[in-house]
């Protein structure tokens, strides 16, 4: 059996208007599930204006508590565009290389957004070229596996779960599935 008892939650969450109450109904869902939850802004900061020393201390309190999760949810919810946060990105590869095991959702609003390519070319253009690679508009190639995220961050999942919802940045589904996972994943 492995143990799991705390869970690192990764996400764009901490930038959402209501990020303080939807923080709480997150953490509440794990412990519900018998899980506790951590972040990397659970301890005040000791700098309190926005600076590089800000930026080192948050950095450092997400490595620490990366190190001391379990098992990582990451939120793979697209943000500012149409993929992953790249700090949830970069999140879900150290836990990845630090052998934790890594649980993941997206939140998309239709089926037509629930692959990483189709999302690419709603953003930022593009064609299938003469050589049938998807390409954007500046030519470049638009990885197309017809997966739900870049293969790297899909694959590294144990389980992904795609939650098509009106309700993008509120809809607790995937974090529940999540939840049932890793309970599986622990037996």
């Amino acid at each position: 059996m492995r143990q799991i008892e705390t869970l690192f939650l990764s996400g764009p969450d901490l930038w959402f208007p209501d990020a303080p109450e939807w923080m709480a109904r997150r953490r509440q869902a794990c412990e519900a599930a018998g899980f506790r939850a951590v972040s990397g802004r659970d301890n005040p900061l000791v700098e309190t204006e926005s600076s590089e020393a800000m930026a080192r201390e948050i950095y450092a309190a997400v490595l620490e508590r990366l190190r001391g999760a379990d098992a990582v949810i990451a939120n793979l919810t697209p943000w500012r565009g149409p993929g992953a946060d790249s700090s949830v990105a970069f999140e879900a590869g150290f836990a990845a290389a630090l052998g934790k095991p890594v649980f993941a959702y997206i939140n998309v609003g239709s089926e037509d957004e629930a692959e990483y390519r189709a999302r690419v070319e709603r953003a930022l253009g593009g064609t299938p070229g003469e050589d049938g690679r998807w390409r954007d508009d500046e030519g470049c190639e638009i990885e197309d596996f017809a997966l739900p995220e870049t293969l790297m961050l899909w694959a590294e999942a144990r389980r992904f779960f795609v939650i098509v919802t009106p309700d993008l940045y509120g809809d607790l589904t995937g974090l529940e599935l999540c939840l049932d996972a890793v309970r599986i994943y622990a037996d």
